[in-house]
């Protein structure tokens, strides 16, 4: 099995050809190939090349599927005793990549 542990974000993501990954919001309209270039490891079968900070000469192809919603999440804060409410909520942006191909040169 062959994948690659790519950074986006500030995140780290587990990519696998042919699997989708949900990354933080990107700018590229759906449709559209992005390249992720900074691999920091990368896994084909029995051989592991993990990279001092990244992996020379790999790269991760994707396509963006969609940009979509994360769940809701609600935040109340309050003071006892001192008629202090305050509800808010969030809902994070993510953006829908479908893995195609991990290029190794």
């Amino acid at each position: 099995m062959k994948y690659a542990i790519v950074e986006s974000g500030g995140k780290q993501f587990r990519a696998v050809e042919g699997a989708a990954i949900e990354v933080d919001l990107l700018k590229v309209e759906p449709g559209q190939q992005i390249k992720l270039d900074k691999v920091l490891l990368l896994v084909d079968g029995e051989q592991i090349s993990v990279g001092t900070p990244s992996v020379s000469g790999v790269a991760v192809q994707a396509t963006v599927v969609s940009h979509i919603k994360g769940p809701k999440i609600h935040v109340f804060r309050y003071k006892p005793k001192k008629k202090i409410r305050v509800k808010t909520g969030h809902r994070q942006q993510y953006t829908r990549l479908l893995v195609n191909s991990i290029e190794v040169e």
